[in-house]
């Protein structure tokens, strides 16, 4: 939407986050609760960052998908919680029109990029415990790298998709968002023109970022499951069940929330039910990812003693 557009098509120059709370008790340990769950998550996930980076014995494809993963996770949870902490504390739920489009195009981007990176994690364990031979030549820096510019770039376009078409909607109220942070299902609600391409576009692009990734993730375990059961040591059964339940676990967590979020296009009456899948989408799943993934994994917990104690 050109700047010139702007004023005729967009009546709303801001947006009321309605939140999660109204009484003001209940805002202060709210604040308390995502402070802290924020500081979790930032600390978890920068220390995983940290042992990846300083331990030359986790200079692997699986950790530098999981290095890449701890990025997003705090990228995916300051999009979001600082704007609500900052609200809570200010007592003004107010955000401006192009605010709530840029909190919404780096959330999509983000999360995008997880979409792709746990697909790009499920190739590289397949690639590991079946064709252990060639995993090397398949699995090159060069392969890695790939995948990830590859994720980047899908969910920059999928992102600025979203974001660009929303601007084509008319806002001219209601602009009470009932959510704590913008998101195209609750912004859907609001547009005084119609939003039935929008709908359709988020439909194909839900297809194409969740729908064929879970096939892609599916296929590759079914294999590995195979694989698996054939190994004769219940040690190596048991070493390689552990490092493929715990990113299924991640998985289940993040498409589950991400499906049944995006595929109902926040209908009126199930906001409440909305704010409860946004909180698992940008807190807990951030939050549980260092702990399913990677501190259960005695390597990176014996790198982290030696990083942070004396």
């Amino acid at each position: 939407m050109g700047p010139e557009a702007k004023p005729n098509s967009t009546a709303l120059t801001e947006f009321i986050l309605l939140g999660l709370v109204e009484t003001g008790k209940l805002e202060s340990v709210l604040f308390v609760l995502f402070l802290f769950a924020y500081l979790v998550t930032v600390g978890g996930n920068l220390s995983i960052l940290t042992a990846i980076l300083m331990e030359p014995k986790l200079h692997s494809p699986m950790y530098f998908f999981l290095g890449n993963l701890s990025v997003l996770d705090v990228g995916c949870i300051t999009v979001t919680v600082p704007p609500m902490l900052g609200r809570l504390v200010s007592h003004k739920r107010t955000i401006s029109y192009h605010a709530c489009l840029s909190q919404l195009f780096f959330f999509h981007f983000l999360a995008g990029v997880d979409c792709f990176l746990l697909t790009a994690m499920a190739y590289d364990r397949f690639l590991a415990i079946c064709q252990p031979l060639t995993y090397s030549t398949r699995m090159s820096q060069t392969v890695q790298r790939t995948l990830v510019v590859v994720s980047w770039a899908c969910a920059f376009s999928n992102a600025l998709t979203h974001t660009v078409a929303l601007s084509t909607l008319n806002f001219c109220g209601p602009k009470e968002v009932n959510h704590f942070y913008c998101d195209l299902p609750q912004l859907f609600q609001l547009s005084c023109s119609s939003t039935q391409l929008n709908e359709l576009l988020l439909f194909g692009m839900c297809i194409l970022m969740a729908g064929v990734p879970v096939v892609l993730i599916l296929t590759s375990y079914v294999h590995v499951a195979a694989a698996v059961l054939q190994i004769r040591s219940s040690e190596g059964r048991k070493k390689a069940f552990s490092t493929c339940g715990s990113h299924l676990t991640v998985v289940c967590l993040f498409y589950g929330t991400g499906i049944f979020n995006y595929t109902r296009f926040g209908s009126e009456v199930a906001s409440d039910k909305d704010k409860g899948v946004g909180i698992f989408n940008t807190v807990i799943n951030p939050m549980l990812n260092p702990l399913i993934y990677s501190l259960r994994n005695s390597d990176v917990q014996a790198t982290l003693r030696r990083v942070f104690v004396p």
